[in-house]
């Protein structure tokens, strides 16, 4: 059984213009000890499923599907139960620590919160626990009476990853966990990152627009562009040889080392996802494909198979013909 299963996951927006869709029918799984990577552009919905699975939207958000953690379908728990599974059961690492991290409380004191409201210890043994956790991702377990502004971006970023497995959870959302950090502390936590998913053995969701990232944590990719998957696979075969001609976009926005050329003119992708109140009908990725053809502008492809455990959601990718 896998960790976390999303079944038909969609995700609709209110607004003064009616409900704006943001996911439209997702299927994902992860496995235990598998780190899965959900990337795209910004917009097409990558941190609205992270935060869909913990049940974090705005009140009036229309969200239907499954999402089942451990074969528990999230969305039809109560709120005192769903509370429970936060952080016990998933946790999350968010995109900005700055942001996350309360300025006026000590940061083992924050760790040690989790604890205390998911576990039956004392404080005492919960602010022993924070200072080993912080032992765990590299900080010295004196730290934790520290407060966030005496500590580095990179330094708050592993106290977010300390906190996200207080709980010792199944599951680890990273939500864009290094996008505010310099290239060099970026390394140090993906190594951390990859040390503890190893060590720990978790399921984690891995998101990012960034491929290079992914490329060094996640054993599969799932490529998302306006709310929908359209290339899944092994994340060596999806970087290598991407078959969605989205992917192949977002792997030619990336400069080679050792290559000129890719250096001074990457090819990336010229404009913009659709709006998605005005999707088009056929597929959407249509008005900015280099490959379009006659059947792309009324034909909505599905995710179908394109080689070995891949799959992507390409009439020319399954097998089309123009």
């Amino acid at each position: 059984m896998s960790v976390l299963e999303l079944r038909g996951l969609s995700v609709a927006y209110r607004s003064a213009a009616g409900m704006v869709p943001a996911v439209r029918g997702i299927d994902l799984a992860v496995e235990r000890g598998e780190v899965v990577g959900l990337v795209g552009e910004s917009g097409c919905g990558k941190s609205t499923v992270a935060t869909a699975i913990l049940r974090l939207l705005p009140r009036g958000t229309k969200v239907t599907g499954e999402v089942l953690l451990d074969g528990v379908d999230l969305l039809k728990l109560s709120p005192a139960r769903i509370r429970a599974v936060r952080w016990a059961g998933a946790s999350m690492i968010f995109q900005g620590a700055l942001h996350a991290l309360n300025p006026v409380q000590r940061i083992g004191d924050q760790i040690a919160e989790a604890i205390l409201v998911h576990e039956p210890v004392t404080r005492r043994a919960a602010l022993v626990r924070a200072a080993e956790l912080l032992e765990q991702v590299g900080l010295p377990g004196r730290r934790a009476s520290d407060y966030p502004h005496e500590l580095s971006g990179g330094q708050k970023q592993r106290v977010m990853v300390a906190m996200a497995l207080a709980c010792r959870p199944s599951l680890v959302i990273a939500d864009e966990p290094t996008t505010a950090l310099d290239v060099i502390v970026q390394a140090q936590v993906l190594a951390l990152l990859a040390r503890l998913q190893r060590e720990l053995g978790l399921a984690m969701l891995f998101i990012t627009h960034d491929l290079a990232v992914l490329g060094e944590v996640s054993d599969r990719l799932a490529v998302m562009y306006a709310g929908e998957i359209v290339e899944e696979g092994a994340a060596r075969a999806v970087l290598e040889t991407p078959s969605h001609p989205y992917t192949r976009a977002l792997a030619s926005a990336f400069p080679r080392i050792g290559d000129p050329a890719s250096r001074r003119a990457p090819s990336g992708l010229a404009g913009d996802p659709p709006d998605p109140r005005e999707l088009p009908a056929g597929c959407v990725f249509a008005p900015r494909c280099p490959s379009v053809f006659d059947r792309c502008a009324a034909e909505r492809p599905v995710l179908a198979p394109v080689g070995d455990r891949r799959q992507a959601a390409c009439l020319l990718g399954a097998g089309g013909a123009r």
